[in-house]
């Protein structure tokens, strides 16, 4: 089987399959290496293919989604509460960032669509593997958000104003980030 072929096989099984597919066992069906799926994974990138990384591995993106930056600030254990608000409206968490004042824009890609993936994410917090971002920044931190609409993005964003997570823009932040989150305020800090 040659690159192209193989290629055109890593799409097949990424589209056939209900749930994300490692890289390690995308390597073992196809009998070459990790490394060689990650090469053919970004070109077909390259290519204009739509292949999305996620903690349990990659898959093809489906339908095209509204987004949304949020701005949310709460303690480190209202995090499932918060990644959970958000997959049960049926949005996806493309990422978390920071804004810190030293180090500038700190991002990390997430790709959360489930109570699964919630539970799989915290659970690698939780082990000690890792710290939520957000403790650089004293919990302030921004997801964002996909979504089938633009009124699932306004259930969530009154979901997140109730259970008290939004945070107000500060005049250090990047302006695109200000403005964003102005959008359904309508005041000039939300």
């Amino acid at each position: 089987m040659n690159g192209s072929q193989r290629r055109d096989k890593i799409k097949e099984l990424l589209g056939s399959s209900p749930t994300p597919l490692s890289g390690s066992h995308l390597a073992n069906l196809l009998n070459v290496s990790r490394q060689v799926i990650v090469t053919d994974i970004a070109i077909l990138r390259a290519a204009g293919e739509d292949v999305e990384s996620t903690p349990q591995g990659y898959r093809l993106a489906g339908e095209k989604m509204c987004e949304r930056v949020f701005k949310v600030h709460h303690e480190p254990d209202q995090s499932e509460m918060e990644l959970y608000l958000f997959v049960d409206c049926g949005a996806t968490v493309k990422d978390v960032f920071v804004s810190h004042r030293a180090y500038g824009t700190l991002r990390a890609e997430l790709n959360i669509r489930s109570r699964m993936d919630v539970a799989s994410f915290m659970e690698s917090i939780r082990s000690g593997k890792s710290s939520l971002l957000s403790n650089v920044t004293d919990g302030y931190h921004y997801h964002t958000v996909l979504a089938p609409s633009e009124e699932i993005l306004d259930i969530i964003e009154d979901k997140l104003w109730e259970a008290g997570f939004l945070a107000k823009p500060l005049e250090y932040e990047p302006e695109e980030f200000r403005d964003n989150l102005k959008k359904r305020s309508g005041t000039e800090e939300a």
